[in-house]
């Protein structure tokens, strides 16, 4: 029935996250006109949480090894704007876009959905 998912991140200098997606990630790429760039991301999976609060939506990037990606984006000048913490469910870090915004990493140690299809 579905046939995928498209996230966006909304930014105040979305141009210079595009290049971040682009050059130091290294997400392949489409252009869908005028230097609009939509990023392949790798698989992915959602999960629904209870809240008392306001609900809201967040995007992590997955990482098979948390510590040796940020070594790697680290050596690539990116900021670690969250070190690593085990919250038990898996090892929580954060880098920063060019934008300022935040984007979590995460390694877990759960089984995890995004390698099965619906």
């Amino acid at each position: 029935m579905f046939s995928g998912a498209h996230v966006i991140l909304y930014s105040r200098d979305a141009e210079a996250d595009r290049a971040f997606l682009r050059d130091v990630l290294g997400f392949e790429h489409v252009d869908a006109g005028g230097g609009w760039l939509i990023f392949k991301l790798p698989p992915a999976e959602v999960a629904a949480h209870p809240t008392t609060g306001e609900p809201r939506h967040e995007m992590y990037l997955m990482c098979d090894n948390l510590t040796q990606t940020l070594t790697a984006l680290d050596e690539k000048g990116v900021e670690i704007s969250r070190a690593v913490s085990d919250e038990g469910w898996g090892l929580l870090a954060a880098i920063r876009l060019p934008s300022g915004t935040e984007l979590p990493l995460y390694e877990p140690r759960h089984p995890t959905a995004h390698g099965n299809s619906p």
